[in-house]
């Protein structure tokens, strides 16, 4: 059974229960032999220039490295983290409060080894402890949903490939809630599909909290954002619950009415005060009937708050300080619900997708921008290939930089000489217009370079001297070491094909028919499903597999 290799991710704040989640993990690599190739702490503590405190286990020592944040989110914290850390197969991503347990390592092998190429990421089982002889209060009922809640990043291992495709976590998600459900569905429209493995990760209860559901009430932006990003059938894809947001609309319609026909029945009262007999009759029948429909809505409001409030004290332990707060929450939640929910809208009103469009597009020069000549020495032999010229002209019109990173081993072999090389480049810039960047290798195949794709080399060298990241960067290429550098270094990749891609190079790779189409889908913010060899290329729809 071939090992897959991977890196841990575990964003956090520094809270004290960072030490436990650690030697947890180390345990479990001491137990096995199945190690990360690093584990990355994405430190997001805001303005704290003093290191985690935290003592790293003896097995880790020489694995852990840390990322400062500064305060960004989860979603940041997550992608920072795994765009730093080394390039391998996996990127396993735990929570800080997470406890993995001693067999993790070894069940983890199993999981990733199991794992069919189109499948781009494993969930862990989720335990979390409870005494069944007591009822769990309102706010421990979220933490005990986490034991079947699909995908979440509790325990979450996902494919390198699958997260440089997607673009990572959408860092438009400022609390951690949603990012990860938002990521999964991604992925599974990218054409992969996920599961659930074995290996098991217990996340603790932490004690109650009467008013943590006031502040959970933020989680609607986020579910806005979902529905403007994945449509309003997404609770289903996500397999989230069905939320209220229905009901407390209707409740907050109630309450509002209620206090507006009170108004309009006390201006009506004064009213028959002050105007003339013959007045008197209309306007007291007038604020009677405002004083029956203002009863009319405080009975609907009362209702659906008591109901609420009933739902929730009956799940919980039933105490006088749990049912007190119960009932405050309930009536303070139905305006605060819409209210999230609203302001979510206005901001994700014209929001685009994610990946944003990106700051630089990368080509392969040879068989990408212009026919292959295999060790072409001769610019007079430099012909673009169709549709070059117009996809690089709408790339510089959005304002979008073009560069190109490319192998040139006839250099090292002694088959090209440095002075041919820049005269066939030079050709290419004549008839292609001018690059911002051009990254050559020109070391032999068998050196061992870090810059030859598809090693990350050249894509980080030009990202830097453009002055970008690499996740901000799209490589466009003809085989498939284009992309895997490209997703070594973080970016995204597309294949465009030509008659000597070889059938292996699609499998697990998007891809676009021409440069046309993949400059377009780019600007479009659209994103091209990989092809996992099941039929035509496609992408996974609506379930998750």
């Amino acid at each position: 059974m071939k090992i897959p290799s991977y890196v841990v991710v575990i964003p956090t704040v520094g809270r004290p229960c960072l030490q436990e989640c650690l030697d947890a993990l180390d345990k479990a690599v001491s137990a096995g032999a199945f190690a990360p190739r690093q584990v990355v702490l994405a430190d997001d503590r805001r303005d704290t220039p003093d290191p985690l405190p935290v003592a790293v286990p003896a097995e880790l020592a020489d694995l852990v490295t840390e990322v400062t944040l500064e305060g960004r989110g989860p979603a940041t914290a997550r992608n920072a983290g795994w765009r730093a850390a080394v390039p391998s197969e996996w990127v396993v991503f735990l929570d800080d409060d997470v406890l993995v347990s001693p067999e993790w390592a070894e069940q983890l092998a199993v999981d990733l080894a199991e794992a069919a190429p189109d499948v781009g990421g494993v969930q862990g089982v989720i335990e979390v402890p409870w005494r069944h002889d007591s009822r769990p209060a309102d706010s421990q009922r979220a933490t005990l949903g986490l034991a079947s809640a699909p995908w979440i990043t509790a325990d979450m291992a996902y494919r390198r490939a699958a997260l440089a495709d997607a673009g990572g976590f959408d860092e438009r998600f400022p609390r951690a809630y949603r990012e990860d459900s938002d990521l999964a569905l991604r992925v599974c429209d990218l054409g992969w599909s996920l599961r659930r493995g074995r290996r098991r990760a217990e996340h603790p209860v932490r004690p109650p909290s009467p008013w943590a559901s006031i502040r959970a009430q933020a989680g609607n932006a986020d579910d806005a954002a979902m529905r403007r990003q994945h449509g309003p059938d997404w609770r289903r894809r996500a397999g989230a619950a069905a939320g209220r947001r229905g009901v407390h609309l209707t409740t907050c319609a109630l309450g509002a009415g209620a206090v507006l026909l009170a108004g309009i029945a006390a201006v009506w009262s004064g009213t028959v005060a002050w105007s003339g007999t013959a007045a008197r009759g209309g306007a007291a029948r007038d604020g009677v009937a405002a004083r029956r429909a203002a009863a009319v809505c405080a009975a609907g409001w009362l209702g659906l708050t008591a109901e609420f409030a009933a739902r929730r004290i009956a799940a919980g332990p039933r105490t006088r300080q749990e049912a007190g707060a119960m009932l405050v929450t309930s009536a303070v939640i139905p305006p605060l619900a819409a209210w999230h929910w609203l302001a979510g809208t206005r901001r994700v009103r014209d929001a685009g997708p994610w990946p944003p469009t990106p700051a630089a597009v990368l080509f392969d020069r040879d068989g990408t921008l212009v026919r292959d000549v295999p060790y072409n020495t001769d610019p007079a032999l430099v012909v673009p290939v169709p549709g070059a010229a117009q996809a690089l002209a709408a790339l510089r019109q959005a304002g979008i930089r073009v560069g190109v990173v490319s192998n040139q081993s006839g250099v090292g072999q002694g088959i090209i000489t440095p002075d041919q090389l820049s005269a066939v480049n030079s050709r290419v810039e004549e008839l292609l217009g001018p690059f911002s960047s051009w990254q050559v290798c020109t070391h032999h195949a068998d050196a061992g370079c870090a810059c030859r794709k598809p090693m990350p080399g050249l894509i980080t060298a030009a990202a830097d001297a453009l002055g970008v990241t690499a996740a901000q960067c799209v490589m466009i290429g003809d085989i498939a070491t284009d992309v895997t550098a490209a997703r070594a270094a973080g970016a995204r990749g597309i294949l465009v094909p030509t008659p000597q891609t070889s059938a292996a190079d699609l499998i697990g790779v998007p891809r676009a028919e021409s440069l046309g189409e993949a400059v377009a889908a780019i600007l479009a913010g659209r994103p091209l499903p990989s092809w996992h060899g099941a039929g035509d290329w496609h992408g996974a729809g609506e379930e998750t597999r």
